[in-house]
């Protein structure tokens, strides 16, 4: 059986079982390239080092055995930048000196097995399971062959906050969901719990709703006007319950 928490402050969680396993998301690595943080102007290249670092602090505190990546390390969908090209083999060369690294690729991730060294593991963008745990980026219907899960794990939707008149406006959020597992798989009944990832990128996300573009999952179409919900902060604040579900996905 495995365990899932969400380390204090981070947008990372441990899923731990006969391995202890790091899972992020949202990287976008290069995107800087052709987008600004509505906030400031991000330098060239300065965001994979940026990424590098806070992996490698929740690493040395975490010390978990593989690090998994639920898609969208690229930002470019369809082609490789030239950014992208040193950037991304950059970082899996330097994360990949501490533990095993394995990629559940994501809708931005064409062509990217042009950029990993060949010890990442390279996974289907159908997702892994692990135990009773489906990761997965979240981009594409899970198969009925994975109808046996009673939890998944997801990136994808970029989760903010925004409430003009609150502190916590324009802060990267977790969204827990429970929901009937039929919604997903059709032949199944029971529960089904459904945790949203958060980007890892602390530039790549909208600080103000007019900048927000929600990214379309085919998982939460299905759900987001039956499921129960738990919108959280990073550092494990309560926000909100699925009454504004549809403000955020």
């Amino acid at each position: 059986m495995v365990s899932a928490r969400i380390i204090d402050s981070e947008p990372a969680l441990i899923l731990e079982g006969d391995k202890k396993n790091l899972v992020i998301s949202d990287l976008h690595i290069g995107f800087e390239h052709k987008f600004s943080s509505n906030r400031s102007l991000v330098e060239k290249n300065s965001s994979v080092n940026d990424i590098i670092s806070n992996i490698t602090k929740i690493i040395k505190k975490e010390k978990p055995d593989t690090l998994i990546l639920l898609g969208d390390i690229k930002s470019s969908i369809q082609t490789i930048t030239k950014s992208e090209w040193k950037d991304v083999p950059y970082f899996f060369e330097e994360l990949s000196k501490s533990l095993e690294v394995i990629l559940i690729p994501g809708n931005h991730d064409a062509n990217i097995d042009k950029l990993i060294p060949n010890y990442v593991t390279l996974i289907s963008a159908k997702g892994m399971i692990v135990d009773d745990v489906l990761l997965t980026h979240g981009h594409t219907m899970p198969s009925e062959n994975y109808s046996n899960v009673n939890n998944i794990i997801m990136g994808h939707i970029h989760p903010v906050y925004f409430d003009k008149n609150s502190l916590l406006n324009g802060e990267r959020i977790w969204i827990s969901i429970k929901t009937e597992k039929s919604e997903i798989f059709s032949s199944t009944k029971g529960k089904i719990n459904i945790t949203i990832v958060p980007s890892f990128n602390p530039y790549f996300y909208a600080t103000e709703k007019r900048y927000y573009k929600k990214s379309i999952s085919p998982i939460i179409e299905k759900i987001k006007d039956t499921a129960i919900a738990k919108i959280v902060t990073l550092d494990g604040t309560i926000i909100g319950n699925e009454s504004i579900l549809g403000d955020l996905i």
